[in-house]
C-alpha cells in the first residue's frame, strides 16, 4: 500500500556504519514501500567500527528478526550472543547489598549480549544501498532536503539524511544538552576470556550484565558467546587512568581473569542534541545523545529515532512535515533526558565505597539534575514525569490504573531500582 510520504521520500541518505547508522539502513530497506526510492549509505573506511561487548533491550530481538528475516537462533548465534534478562548490580545503594534489575515479564523477557562489530556486518547484509566510502564535511538542512559535503567529490542533495557520525568533538550551549548529573565520562574496555560455555547452537542459559559499584566508579562485565566484555567506567576529572587500571587489575584478579586485551580507553559526553530531528536532518545513535552504558540506553535510543521519523515521514504527506518535525524532535529529546534521569537517579544512594568519586557522584552531581532538568532550560517536561514516577513509589499503596506508567521504563523498573538501592 503506498504511503502518504513515501512521495516525498525519494532519495535518503545514511552517514555512519555503526550501530546506529547501519540500523537505520536496514530500516529504510524494510520499511520504504517503494522499492525503486535510492538509498546511499555513506561511510569513510577508514574509521574503524570498535567491536566492543554491548547489552540491549528486548525490543532488540525482534527487530533484529524483522530487519534480517532471519530465525532468532541463528541471529544470536551469528552477534556471538547470550541472552541477556536484566542487570545484576553490586554493591550499589545505601544498603550495600547485590539485586537485580529485571527485565519485565521477569526470566521470560530478554534482550541480547552481543558484538557491536558483528551487528553492524549482518544489518549491512540486509540493506539494499548504494555504498559510498567517503569522507562527509557537513550535513546541512537547504530547501526542501539536505545537503551532503564531501571530500574530493561532488556534494549531493537527499530528501532525507540519517547523521550517525557519532559524538560531537565539543558540547555547545546552544546545541547540546548537557546532562551534567550523570558522573562519569571516561571508559576502559578490555576482552576477556569467555565465562559462558560454548553449545551447539544458540546458548539458551540466563545471563545478566554486570554492574560492579568499585571506588573509581563502576565496572561493566558482559558475557558473549566468544569472550567477555569489561569496561570501568570513571570519571576523569576525579581519578586518574593510572588509578583506575591498578584497580581494574585488582578487580580482574579477584574474578580469576588472568589474561585480557585492552581496546580502548574512550571519553564520551553525557548529552543529547537539541536538534535531533529538523524535518530534513535526522541525528541518530551517539549523533543525538549518549550517556554512561550503565543500563543499556544507546541501542534502544537509536531504535527509536530510526523508527519514529521514518515512520512519521512514510505515515503523514509531506505538508504536515514543518508541524510534525518539532513535535517528534520534542519527543525524543524528552525520551533521552528521561533515560538520563532514570540512569542519573541511579547514584542518588551512593555505593558500599566512600570515596571521593561516590561523594562526588552522590552529593555533587545527582544534586544537579532539577536545575539541568528544568523544563525551561530543556523545553520538554521530562522532570515532571520522572517527579511523577518517584511520587508513585513512595505511595502506600499504587492503583492499578498506575500500574503501567512509563517514564522511558516502565514504573516495574522503577520499583525494582528503588528496593535495590534503599530508596
Amino acid at each position: 500500500m503506498l504511503q502518504p510520504g513515501s512521495e516525498s521520500l525519494r532519495k535518503i541518505a545514511v552517514v555512519g556504519r555503526g550501530t546506529a547508522g547501519s540500523l537505520a539502513a536496514a530500516s529504510v530497506t524494510r520499511l520504504h514501500p517503494d522499492a525503486d526510492h535510492e538509498l546511499h549509505h555513506i561511510y569513510d573506511s577508514r574509521i574503524p567500527v570498535i567491536g566492543v561487548g554491548e547489552g540491549s533491550w528486548p525490543s532488540l530481538v525482534e527487530e533484529v528478526r524483522q530487519l534480517t528475516g532471519l530465525p532468532h537462533e541463528t541471529v544470536q548465534q551469528r552477534l556471538k550472543g547470550t541472552r541477556k534478562y536484566g542487570v545484576a548490580f553490586e554493591g550499589w545503594g545505601r544498603r550495600g547489598r547485590d539485586f537485580t534489575h529485571y527485565f519485565t515479564p521477569q526470566q521470560v523477557s530478554y534482550a541480547y549480549h552481543l558484538s557491536a562489530d558483528l551487528l553492524a556486518d549482518m544489518l549491512h547484509e540486509s540493506s539494499r544501498a548504494r555504498h559510498i566510502d567517503a569522507k562527509v564535511l557537513d550535513i546541512a538542512r537547504v530547501d526542501g532536503g539536505a545537503r551532503v559535503e564531501f571530500e574530493g567529490r561532488a556534494p549531493e542533495r537527499y530528501d532525507l539524511v540519517f547523521d550517525a557520525r557519532g559524538f560531537p568533538r565539543e558540547l555547545d550551549a546552544d546545541e547540546h544538552v548537557d546532562i551534567s548529573f550523570i558522573p562519569t565520562n571516561t571508559a576502559v574496555i578490555r576482552r576477556c576470556p569467555a565465562i559462558v560455555e560454548e553449545a551447539v547452537g544458540p546458548v539458551l542459559q540466563h545471563t545478566y550484565t554486570r554492574a560492579v559499584a568499585r571506588p573509581h566508579g563502576w565496572i561493566f562485565v558482559i558475557p558473549l558467546a566468544v569472550h567477555t566484555s569489561y569496561g570501568y567506567i570513571f570519571n576523569r576529572d576525579v581519578t586518574g587512568l593510572d588509578e583506575v587500571e591498578s584497580d581494574f587489575d585488582a578487580f580482574l584478579q579477584s574474578d580469576g581473569v588472568s589474561e585480557f586485551e585492552q581496546r580502548a580507553v574512550l571519553r564520551f559526553p553525557n548529552f543529547v542534541h537539541r536538534r535531533i530531528y529538523d524535518g530534513a536532518v535526522a541525528r541518530i545513535g551517539n549523533a543525538a545523545a549518549f550517556m554512561e552504558p550503565l543500563e543499556a540506553t544507546a541501542i534502544v535510543s537509536a531504535q527509536i529515532q530510526i523508527g519514529m521519523v521514518l515512520k512519521t515521514r512514510l505515515g503523514r504527506s509531506v505538508e504536515h512535515l514543518d508541524r510534525d518535525a518539532p513535535a517528534v524532535n520534542r519527543f525524543l529529546v524528552k525520551n533521552v533526558l528521561r533515560y538520563g534521569l532514570f540512569v542519573g537517579w541511579h547514584y542518588s544512594r551512593g555505593s558500599r565505597y566512600d570515596s571521593p568519586f561516590w561523594r562526588f557522584a552522590r552529593d555533587r552531581t545527582w544534586p544537579r539534575y532539577r536545575s539541568a532538568a528544568d523544563p525551561a532550560a530543556v523545553d520538554c517536561n521530562a522532570l515532571g514525569e520522572f517527579d511523577e514516577m518517584i511520587r508513585l513509589l513512595h505511595q502506600p499503596v499504587i492503583d492499578q490504573g498506575d500500574w503501567h506508567r512509563m517514564c522511558a521504563v516502565p514504573l516495574t523498573s522503577y520499583a525494582q531500582m528503588s528496593q535495590g538501592l534503599g530508596c
